[in-house]
């Protein structure tokens, strides 16, 4: 987001609960000290950084009396950030939407890579939109998780109809993996996503790829409804979502599979234990 529309949607979270909430910031963008001051000044308590240097802002958020959650994706970025003095990481694995690793490490793998290499909280991310996914993410040992897909469809979400819709239409094998001479990302296929991969399979350097790239390719797509055109981030989960509804009833339709997958799986437990 802009500054001014990111300001726009902190006040409206702000008006609409009293609890802390988080904004997530990528340090690759270039008005980066415009977003952090605003920040600042609105009073957000947890600011998740990612695609960056986790040191340049760390010290300066936590002197604010700001909780700092780095997001990675490997194990060398993670040790960094907790040098740096992050509260917690986010560890997200190869399934996430979005800005991605260029190791390719699914999340199955790097939960537990991760917890074994660092003593502050992980959050675990990557193909995580459901009960299940989220305890199989605790039963590799993350303390938390983090999901995007999944309320990318929400009503409330400010994604465009149309990119709603091609997310619950996806099926499995329509994202990717591509830029990764940038910044690698997850996009759906589409038009844009056909000229990408064209351009990698010809040997495109940086500069073409960024030239393909332009300017607010991202808005086009997921905010203003371009579906040939845009940038359309979002994680393998897509395949598996499949209505659009309240936020609400996302939540709970997660947290009652996540109850019941529990109780299941302590049946199970116990019947093995007994035989």
């Amino acid at each position: 987001m802009y500054p001014e529309t990111l300001q726009e949607h902190i006040q409206k979270c702000k008006r609409a609960t009293s609890n802390p909430f988080a904004v997530n910031i990528p340090l690759m963008y270039p008005n980066v000290q415009e977003i952090m001051d605003m920040v600042i000044s609105e009073g957000v308590k947890i600011v998740f950084t990612s695609a960056g240097n986790p040191a340049t802002w760390t010290a300066i958020l936590k002197g604010k009396g700001i909780i700092v959650v780095h997001v990675i994706a490997n194990t060398k970025s993670a040790l960094k950030a907790q040098e740096a003095g992050v509260d917690a990481i986010v560890a997200e694995g190869f399934e996430a939407g979005g800005h991605n690793g260029r190791e390719e490490t699914t999340t199955l793998c790097l939960i537990p890579m991760i917890k074994a290499a660092v003593n502050i909280p992980v959050i675990a991310a990557g193909g995580i939109g459901s009960g299940k996914s989220m305890l199989a993410a605790f039963a590799l040992g993350a303390d938390a998780v983090q999901m995007g897909s999944a309320f990318a469809i929400a009503e409330e979400s400010s994604a465009h109809p149309a990119f709603k819709n091609k997310i619950i239409s996806s099926t499995e094998g329509d994202t990717r993996l591509a830029m990764k001479k940038l910044v690698p990302v997850r996009l759906l296929k589409n038009g844009f996503a056909e000229a990408v991969a064209k351009a990698e399979a010809e040997g495109a350097d940086r500069s073409r790829l960024i030239e393909l790239l332009g300017k607010a390719r991202a808005k086009l797509g997921m905010f203003e409804g371009d579906m040939e055109n845009g940038e359309l981030e979002i994680g393998q989960v897509s395949a598996m979502l499949t209505e659009i509804k309240p936020a609400k009833q996302i939540l709970d339709g997660i947290w009652q599979e996540f109850m019941a997958q529990q109780k299941h799986l302590s049946h199970l437990n116990f019947a093995f234990n007994t035989i």
